[in-house]
């Protein structure tokens, strides 16, 4: 699928009232990109959407023939060691990082805070009373991208939707930054054969719940892989939210690893007639259907403006 996006103008408001952060940044992007590189985009609707960074404004201090320091803002050493930690791990697209890195990774975004990518919990985006309640879409920025993986941060309304969706060939770190989130997951029973579909004309797919609960940050990293750890999941925001992503490797459509978005059935609207190896536990398990992508998988892509990651050779 061809992902095409015009954002023409977005604000990021710039609010954290115990430091006396202050800022206005107007932003005019225009991209053409596939996949779904966090699931989608603007549709030329050309809102406004509010979602700030921290930047720290030194004032400057009235005294005569003095000139005061400004602060020189460097990157957080959590951030920098993500980064590098990821450059390491994820060496080409067919990578599954092994235990000894997921253990390394998990501990590191497990150790993130807001901070350590410009945001703040006194951010106008994160208070509910203040939320925009007509602009429900979810809203992402792109840290870092290349061929091996990608750092990307999702920012959730109040009661926004990142709808039920694969990641093919992908293993994905996801860290709750901020907010109450319900995750919903699955994992193919057959992830070897996707030709056990079941015979109705929807083509449905039986799958395995693997996670149906609520997080709260901060709450540890989860972890899915290209066949478990629910790679089909699905994030419904129960207060604003932002969660960071690392995905190795991203998504892409010309090497095989394009979106898919499903809806879900209840195991008992769909007796199997071919086997009987559920039939006991049937709560556990739900069929899966493909269908286009939906309404509101769109999203608005916004300029990282948080501190920036320096790269460096290994």
């Amino acid at each position: 699928m061809k992902i095409i996006y015009n954002l023409e103008r977005v604000e990021a408001s710039f609010l954290a009232s115990d430091h006396h952060f202050v800022g206005h940044t107007f932003c005019h992007i225009e991209r053409r990109q596939e996949g779904m590189e966090a699931g989608l985009v603007e549709r030329g609707r050309g809102h406004v959407n509010r979602v700030g960074y921290v930047k720290r404004i030194i004032a400057k201090k009235r005294k005569p023939h003095r000139r005061v320091k400004r602060e020189v803002l460097t990157v957080p050493k959590a951030l920098q060691q993500l980064f590098d930690a990821c450059t390491q791990t994820f060496k080409g697209p067919a990578t599954v990082p092994s235990p000894q890195d997921v253990h390394k990774l998990c501990h590191i975004l497990d150790n993130m805070e807001p901070e350590h990518v410009g945001l703040s919990r006194d951010l106008q985006f994160f208070k509910p009373g203040n939320i925009i309640k007509e602009n429900q879409r979810v809203t992402y920025t792109t840290v870092y991208k290349c061929d091996n993986f990608s750092l990307c941060i999702f920012f959730l309304p109040e009661k926004g939707v990142i709808p039920l969706h694969n990641h093919p060939g992908m293993t994905v770190f996801s860290k709750l930054l901020l907010g109450t989130m319900h995750i919903k997951s699955y994992d193919w029973v057959d992830p070897e054969d996707p030709d056990k579909l079941l015979q109705q004309p929807s083509k449905l797919r039986l799958a395995r719940l693997k996670a149906n609960k609520v997080f709260t940050a901060p709450c540890d990293t989860s972890v899915l892989y290209p066949t478990t750890g629910g790679n089909i999941h699905e994030f419904t925001a129960i207060t604003p939210c932002a969660v960071l992503d690392v995905i190795g490797p991203p998504y892409s459509k010309e090497d095989g690893r394009d979106c898919s978005y499903y809806r879900d059935h209840s195991y008992a609207s769909f007796p199997n007639e071919r086997t009987g190896e559920v039939k006991e536990e049937n709560d556990s398990y739900a069929w899966l259907e493909e269908i286009e992508m939906p309404e509101n998988s769109e999203m608005d892509g916004i300029e990282y403006l948080g501190p920036p990651i320096t790269e460096t050779p290994f």
